[in-house]
């Protein structure tokens, strides 16, 4: 059975880092991709960034990549998601997911959902 859990979300302030990780277990492919995506209130989910099991590739949402990185242990089956200098426009529930194969940036390619962590960044 396929788990994935999301730690770290909190509440901090504009301008605070903040570091999400998610845990997972029951994954047996290795050509997996991992992704966090976000859902603020009244919005649809959106892509944050994806990296491959091993490390390569990797990708951020346009808008994200000079703030966000990714990052994962294969030996500790964790994928990371590292936020600096927060804006309250970040403020959303942070998923993590996880798919067999390529590279994808859509939601709905993924099969496999962690609960969500919430982070709320006040200004």
């Amino acid at each position: 059975q396929v788990q994935l859990v999301e730690s770290g979300g909190g509440v901090v302030r504009a301008g605070d880092s903040l570091r999400l990780s998610c845990a997972t277990s029951g994954l047996t492919f290795r050509d997996r991709i991992m992704g966090w995506f976000r859902q603020a209130p009244g919005k649809e989910r959106e892509f944050v960034a994806a990296r491959a099991w091993f490390g390569v590739p990797t990708r951020y949402a346009d808008s994200l990549e000079d703030r966000f990185g990714i990052s994962g242990s294969s030996a500790n089956a964790t994928v990371n998601l590292q936020m600096s200098r927060l804006r309250p426009e970040d403020t959303a529930v942070y998923y993590c997911a996880a798919r067999k194969g390529d590279m994808s940036t859509r939601a709905d390619d993924y099969p496999y959902w962690g609960q969500g962590t919430q982070v709320t960044v006040s200004s």
